[in-house]
């Protein structure tokens, strides 16, 4: 069943209708487990837009843990597949099955029900009713025809696993976010090439999450293991590298083709308007998992590992901003070269080196490639309800390398953040992509 954005929350609120994979229809337990991931995860994608702290390095945060929530519970009852636990960063075993009769669908439902209601717990009414919606139509899509002893005892497993991966996650440093991620004291840093704030929102004068690289990474070591090196000096002489890397950004500024602005809005994805860049990457999963009838286990395992690399890129990359503290294009601009200057986006509230779409576009292809083939041609229709058309690309790498790109049409980064942020993405994509989830 084909969903566009649109109708995932009313649909969850609207009255019951028959469903193309209802059980009655499927002949295959793990047809139902596999609807029950996508259709969890397609509401997830609809919750980041409509809960007001979900700014992308959070998003990336629940991605994982809601990943991992899906893989444990069928892992917990398939034999083909291995455990995340003792591989990520303090996840201990999991609570093992009891004896008796389990249902996979059911036990993969209760996970994930009770994983999303913690994690979205402060989104709006909207987004409330949408959470009990699903729950109430995908426990009856997961447990029709069941016995009702079998569904008892795999609900219970279920919200055991999501329990013990909640709990888990409470401790991680990022469980909480005040004052929409800004701090309520900032010191600024008082060197020439120091960020400073790039608007004149009163929220947004200090920068976004600075304490976000104290959070425990998934599968890196520490949040400063896949650091970039050091940015070109900074310098404000013309013919300087560092002034011709703005003169770079000012010149494509000035004459973006058409195609070039709709690179650079492609791959914006805002928070608050889009799932973010971490959810763009999710969604292409989902629409790749669509297209080709991945099995189940192949999809939790992708999303998973997906979500792990986006998290600890986030991660990564908030560790390097905040050790360098760059300046942003347009201050530099503005200052150097062009007083009147604007950029085609808005500039994000935080410094510049390295990109964070670049980290983590850069940790999402190197994890996909390694799922699903370096040379896997897609085509990307995430964007496609906000009137922007669908883009093709031969592989996750040419789009990781798109997204990096786009930084600069948007006029928000240096071609060195963006190259320097695809590059340490990749290392901590590999950290990722080396988890075991098949035994």
């Amino acid at each position: 069943m084909q969903f566009r954005r649109r109708q995932v929350l009313g649909f969850t609120i609207a009255a019951p209708v028959a469903l193309k994979f209802s059980p009655a229809l499927a002949a295959d337990r793990a047809d139902v487990s596999r609807e029950v991931v996508l259709m969890w995860h397609r509401l997830i994608l609809e919750l980041v837009r409509h809960t007001a702290t979900y700014v992308p390095p959070v998003a990336a945060r629940a991605f994982a843990y809601i990943g991992i929530t899906a893989h444990e519970a069928l892992a917990s009852g398939d034999g083909r597949l291995v455990s995340l636990a003792g591989q990520l960063n303090g996840l201990a075993p999991l609570p093992a099955r009891a004896d008796g009769a389990f249902d996979a669908p059911c036990v993969l439902h209760a996970a994930l029900q009770g994983a999303v209601a913690e994690l979205f717990g402060n989104t709006g009414p909207t987004g409330q009713r949408a959470i009990q919606a699903m729950g109430r139509k995908m426990g009856e899509t997961a447990s029709a025809g069941i016995d009702a002893a079998v569904v008892e005892r795999s609900v219970a497993h279920g919200a055991a696993v999501a329990g013990h991966i909640l709990a888990w996650a409470r401790g991680d440093g990022g469980a909480v976010i005040e004052n929409m991620g800004f701090p309520m004291e900032y010191t600024p840093g008082t060197r020439p090439q120091d960020w400073v704030p790039t608007n004149l929102i009163r929220l947004q004068q200090a920068p976004l999450l600075p304490q976000w690289a104290g959070c425990r990474t998934f599968a890196i070591p520490a949040a400063d293991a896949c650091d970039a090196p050091p940015h070109p000096a900074y310098d404000e002489v013309a013919g300087s590298a560092f002034h011709d890397h703005a003169r770079e950004v000012h010149e494509i500024g000035r004459g973006l083709t058409d195609e070039q602005k709709l690179i650079a809005r492609f791959w914006s994805d805002d928070p608050m308007l889009t799932p973010t860049p971490a959810g763009h990457w999710i969604a292409i999963v989902l629409q790749i998992a669509e297209r080709d009838a991945l099995p189940v286990e192949v999809i939790s395992a992708t999303l998973a590992k997906l979500g792990v690399a986006q998290a600890d890129a986030f991660i990564s990359c908030w560790s390097t901003k905040f050790k360098y503290n760059l300046l942003r294009p347009v201050t530099y601009i503005r200052r150097h070269i062009d007083p009147a200057w604007e950029p085609l986006l808005i500039t994000p509230p935080f410094p510049e080196y390295t990109s964070g779409h670049s980290t983590q576009s850069g940790a999402a292809s190197t994890v996909l490639a390694a799922m699903l083939g370096e040379d896997f041609a897609f085509d990307d229709e995430t964007h496609v309800d906000e009137g922007l058309p669908v883009r093709s690309f031969p592989s996750f790498a040419a789009a990781a390398e798109e997204a990096a790109v786009s930084r600069l049409y948007g006029g928000i980064h240096f071609r060195f953040g963006n190259e320097a942020g695809l590059v340490q993405g990749r290392q901590v994509g590999a950290f990722a992509a080396a988890l075991r989830t098949e035994a």
